[in-house]
């Protein structure tokens, strides 16, 4: 499967944005599925996840109920979208995609998209 993300840009804080992911090339339903970010010079770290059929999350506590993650398989699309951002939310967010589930841990998904930038400024 292939994941492209989408939908990053620059923001005031306080403002919104909506992420999203498009799978293609497979049925998303089959996959569990999660967001990362990475800033320069750190680790990918987890932000969110979801199962296959939406009906289970999970979110890093960073997340403190600014985010949500949510899904469309009918259009193998996967969302989160961030209120209240913080300009310490200012990374590339990637997209990701699970065979065995939906986890927290990178190491456990097995398609990645390419990212999207989200830029929050102060």
């Amino acid at each position: 499967v292939q994941l492209q993300a989408s939908g990053g840009g620059l923001v005031q804080a306080g403002g919104s944005l909506r992420l999203s992911c498009a799978a293609s090339g497979g049925t998303s339903s089959r996959y569990g599925m999660g967001w990362f970010r990475q800033t320069p010079g750190k680790e990918r770290e987890f932000v969110a996840a979801i199962s296959r059929s939406g009906g289970s999350t999970n979110y890093a506590d960073f997340v403190k109920g600014r985010f949500t993650i949510s899904r469309d398989n009918a259009k193998n699309t996967m969302y989160l979208q961030i209120n209240s951002l913080k300009p310490e939310d200012t990374a590339v967010y990637y997209c990701a995609a699970s065979n065995s589930g939906w986890f927290g841990q990178k190491s456990k998904y097995d398609y990645w998209g390419q990212g999207t930038q989200v830029t929050v400024s102060s």
